[in-house]
């Protein structure tokens, strides 16, 4: 192994720890001992309470969430997350939404990630949907796998039928229509997809629902518990400036709301012979609240 890589993993095994520790020790103080120690310590119903909200106010902040692909350069996911009140509020930006890049000229969002980093992603990302961004959170697609697997898959209904390979990418989509629990790279492939005639809203719509799934499933009270262990085994593929205590906050606040998912309306146009998506940013009033088409909640 890389002197280098060993030196990385090296910085990185306290603060996965540190993760770990936060997270598992909080889930246990945000209960009653007796109730743990119980034969049934979570009812269906009960909520676990954040035990981080005392101190920890980055809920209450905008984060940046980048999805991207194995190589970690292209970001199929592109979203704003908030926390507000009860709420998980999910806004999703097209990939391929143009903007305007100071000294690079027209480009599609999805390459502010790989110009300049997410430092770049959260300027420019503030300044079009009128919120100030405050941290990131750069997930590699190899974590959905993981944690799919982890929680033994997600049930999703799809669609339609879903064939794809591209070997450059090392992507292989074989998917039949209906309700089916999907994990592993068979999930990968589901968020990926984007040959059809939706094209990138598309796979957002898809993306929508398997967010749902496996929202739902990580905050069934028998999932909460194991939280602390399914975030380290996707520790690697997760790059963020929150601080391991700051990411427990979000993560076990994020576990007692619901979830609230929009995506940027507009419209596809070409231009000199690039398909881009035209995309109608909130208006300063708004701060970010979209069209009711885009959004949905459960």
């Amino acid at each position: 192994m890389p002197a280098r890589r060993k030196q990385r993993r090296g910085r990185l095994r306290p603060v996965l720890m540190a993760m770990v520790l936060g997270l598992g020790g909080g889930l246990l103080l945000s209960m009653p001992l007796s109730e743990w120690l119980s034969e049934n310590p979570l009812g269906e119903n009960q909520r676990i309470i954040n035990p981080f909200a005392a101190w920890s106010r980055v809920g209450e902040q905008n984060i940046l969430l980048l999805g991207t692909d194995e190589e970690g350069g292209l970001t199929d996911v592109i979203a704003s997350v908030r926390i507000d009140g009860g709420t998980t509020r999910v806004t999703q930006v097209p990939r391929d939404t143009y903007i305007e890049l100071e000294g690079y000229g027209p480009q599609k969002v999805n390459a502010l990630y790989p110009i300049g980093g997410p430092t770049m992603a959260k300027r420019e990302l503030s300044q079009r949907l009128g919120r100030p961004i405050s941290h990131y959170l750069v997930v590699n697609l190899r974590a959905i796998r993981r944690m799919s697997d982890a929680v033994g898959g997600i049930e999703v209904d799809v669609p339609k039928r879903m064939y794809y390979v591209d070997n450059t990418q090392g992507l292989s989509i074989d998917l039949q229509p209906g309700l089916q629990t999907l994990k592993g790279r068979d999930l990968e492939g589901f968020l990926r997809f984007r040959h059809d005639e939706m094209g990138d809203i598309g796979r957002i719509e898809r993306q929508q629902l398997a967010l749902h799934a496996l929202f739902r499933k990580l905050t069934r009270p028998d999932q909460l518990v194991r939280l602390p262990m399914v975030l380290a085994a996707v520790s690697a593929d997760v790059q963020t400036d929150l601080g391991p205590m700051e990411l427990g906050g979000l993560v076990t606040a994020m576990g007692t709301t619901r979830l609230e998912i929009e995506r940027l309306d507009g419209r596809p146009f070409d231009l000199d012979g690039i398909s881009y998506w035209d995309a109608v940013w909130p208006d300063p009033v708004d701060r970010g609240r979209g069209d009711d088409d885009g959004r949905y909640t459960y």
